[in-house]
């Protein structure tokens, strides 16, 4: 996979991005092991389970769904990660590859990956 590389306006962004494709380049999802890929915002958090085999979405989640309350905090997250997983479950998918997008695994990010974990996602 060629990939362009891209002017950051802070170092912080550059150093998270070069992490993303780090681990883009070993994660890919499938249709029987679809791809958890997490963004997070300041104001709000975006999960989807992606086939990268086709590039389709197969479940998308979000803190702007009305059913998610909490924004981005963490209990926001763990909300989201509940929901995910349950709207995965309900298209008989068990089984996913987290990829974090190069975000740190703490945070809203680790309570996202653990209620999706207790929701019934295996990863």
């Amino acid at each position: 996979m060629a990939t362009k590389i891209r002017v950051h306006t802070s170092n912080k962004q550059a150093v998270r991005f070069k992490r993303k494709r780090r681990i883009r380049a070993k994660v890919e999802g499938t249709v029987e092991r679809p791809r958890l890929s997490v963004f997070r915002s300041n104001k709000n958090l975006y999960a989807q389970l992606v086939d990268d085999t086709k590039g389709h979405t197969l479940v998308s989640a979000s803190t702007l769904d009305e059913e998610v309350k909490g924004g981005s905090s963490i209990g926001g997250a763990k909300t989201l990660g509940m929901m995910l997983a349950k709207r995965a479950l309900a298209k008989k998918i068990s089984q996913i590859v987290f990829d974090r997008s190069g975000y740190l695994y703490h945070g809203r990010i680790k309570a996202l990956a653990d209620a999706a974990r207790e929701g019934g996602l295996k990863f």
